[in-house]
């Protein structure tokens, strides 16, 4: 009988790996000292999507005011990308999807991100 060991692990704790690969198999594709730049582009044209996978923790504001629609949700979120710790303010439909940032603050730890996003309103 084969044993076989899984480990499963929240995206917030791979973040910084995940983006030393994507640093290095850009610099692959495109040269030496291009990674770390086209990196950064790449997360901010899918800044909402990423803060929303690496999040720790959430905690929900409600109704989004500028929706015409009732499931767009504010949500307030902290959590680590790129080895900073952030907390963040969320637009989010009613399946959990996130749609935009409407403020984001990095910290220098996670207990300084945690009480910002539980004082957020």
């Amino acid at each position: 009988m084969e044993n076989i060991m899984t480990v499963f692990q929240p995206v917030s704790a791979a973040s910084d790996r995940v983006m030393a690969a994507l640093i290095a198999g850009l610099e692959v594709e495109f040269g030496r000292g291009a990674g770390e730049g086209l990196a950064q582009h790449f997360l901010a044209a899918e800044d909402a999507d990423f803060r929303w996978e690496v999040r720790i923790g959430e905690r929900w504001l409600g109704a989004y005011e500028g929706s015409e629609e009732d499931f767009w949700l504010d949500s307030t979120i902290c959590g680590r990308l790129d080895a900073k710790w952030f907390a963040a303010t969320m637009i989010v439909d009613g399946d959990g999807n996130a749609h935009g940032v409407l403020g984001c603050r990095e910290f220098r730890s996670r207990k300084a991100a945690w009480e910002a996003m539980a004082k957020a309103h």
